[in-house]
C-alpha cells in the first residue's frame, strides 16, 4: 500500500530545509514527509471530508474524463477541475491526458499520513508560552 507522507512547517522552515538540501547539508530520510503545508488548516481545506470522498471515488471508479467524474459525484465540472488541479499540485493525484483532450484523474496513493507538530511554530519576535 503506497502512503504519501505530509508534514506541517512554516514557510521559513520549509525554505531553510530546501536550501539545506540544495547545499548538500541535509539529506531527508526516506520516511520524512514529501509534501508540506504551512498549517493544519490549509491541509484540512485541501483534504476536506468532501475531497477525501472525491479521491475515494476516483480510486474506485477510475473515471475516463472529468465529465464522467462530474456525473459520478454530482459536482460541477469547473469546480472539479479547480479542485483536481490543486490536488495534483500537492501530489495526491495525477491528471492524465486522454483521447480528444479529455483529462482522467488517477489517484497515486492509498493512504496519506500527516506528521503534525504538537506546537505551532514560533513567530519571529514572540516568546514561547
Amino acid at each position: 500500500m503506497r502512503t504519501l507522507r505530509v508534514g506541517i512547517a512554516s514557510y521559513e522552515q520549509m525554505k531553510a530545509r530546501t536550501i539545506a538540501i540544495a547545499r548538500g547539508e541535509y539529506r531527508p530520510a526516506a520516511d520524512e514527509p514529501k509534501v508540506w503545508f504551512t498549517s493544519a488548516e490549509s491541509f484540512a481545506r485541501v483534504l476536506s471530508d468532501r475531497n477525501r470522498v472525491l479521491l475515494a471515488t476516483i480510486a474506485e471508479s477510475a473515471p475516463e474524463s472529468l465529465t464522467q467524474l462530474a456525473e459520478l459525484t454530482g459536482r460541477k465540472k469547473s469546480n472539479l477541475s479547480r479542485t483536481l488541479k490543486t490536488m495534483e499540485r500537492y501530489g495526491f493525484l495525477h491528471l492524465v491526458r486522454g483521447a480528444r483532450g479529455s483529462v482522467a484523474p488517477r489517484v497515486r496513493y492509498q493512504r496519506i499520513s500527516l506528521t503534525l507538530p504538537l506546537s505551532a511554530p514560533r513567530r519571529v519576535g514572540t516568546k514561547a508560552a
